[in-house]
């Protein structure tokens, strides 16, 4: 918890609440349902809840803010993001079940009122959002495929609408094909080890 206080500094007492909650949920849930690997789950604020935060030193989603996490597993970069914005929407999609049911419990337990999840793969999803996020689920080309026409048109945000994608490695090949694609290195923002070769990915989507 610490960590996230060190990169989130001015969080309100409700959200440092609801962050410090996170270790104890997932453990407890993880131990029925495993949603996060058992090496991950001793640094869950690592490699999972600090990891998702990291879209938020690229944009600060501004209120009423809608936004998509894509194939979110046990519920990042969803989750953390819900509680640091909790004026934005977050849609929350899995083609596993028992992955949501996790969520559910935690968000509630935890009193998260801005999320909602559904038991979809993501093309079945007939909405608009201002913005997609995902963690490493498939290669860009693919998930570009998957989205297609979810991206709305109208702008709130200090950025274009787009997909904010969580990333690591040499991604040269992944993404050649994208003249606009933007690619922010986590380790400019956090200095533990574990982030140095992951981004941020970010796509601003053109219309057609």
């Amino acid at each position: 918890m610490e960590l996230i206080l060190k990169y989130f500094p001015d969080l309100t007492e409700t959200q440092i609440n609801q962050f410090e909650a996170l270790e104890g949920l997932y453990k407890d849930w993880n131990a029925k349902i495993n949603v996060v690997s058992r090496k991950d789950i001793d640094e869950l604020y690592l490699r999972h809840v600090l990891h998702s935060l990291a879209i938020a030193k690229v944009i600060q989603f501004k209120d009423n803010s809608s936004i998509l996490d894509v194939g979110t597993g046990g519920g990042f970069p969803g989750v953390p993001l819900a509680i640091l914005f909790p004026n934005c929407k977050f849609h929350l999609v899995d083609s596993i079940n028992k992955k949501l049911k996790v969520i559910n419990a935690v968000s509630e337990a935890i009193e998260l009122t801005n999320v909602k999840t559904t038991h979809s793969r993501v093309e079945a999803i007939d909405e608009t959002f201002d913005f997609i996020v995902s963690r490493a689920v498939t290669a860009m080309p693919e998930f570009t495929k998957w989205v297609k026409g979810k991206i709305a048109k109208h702008q709130k945000n200090d950025i274009k609408n787009g997909i904010l994608y969580l990333k690591g490695g040499d991604l040269t090949e992944e993404l050649k094909q994208y003249t606009n694609v933007k690619a922010f290195l986590l380790s400019d923002y956090f200095e533990e080890e574990f982030f140095e070769t992951k981004k941020v990915i970010y796509l601003p989507l053109k219309h057609k």
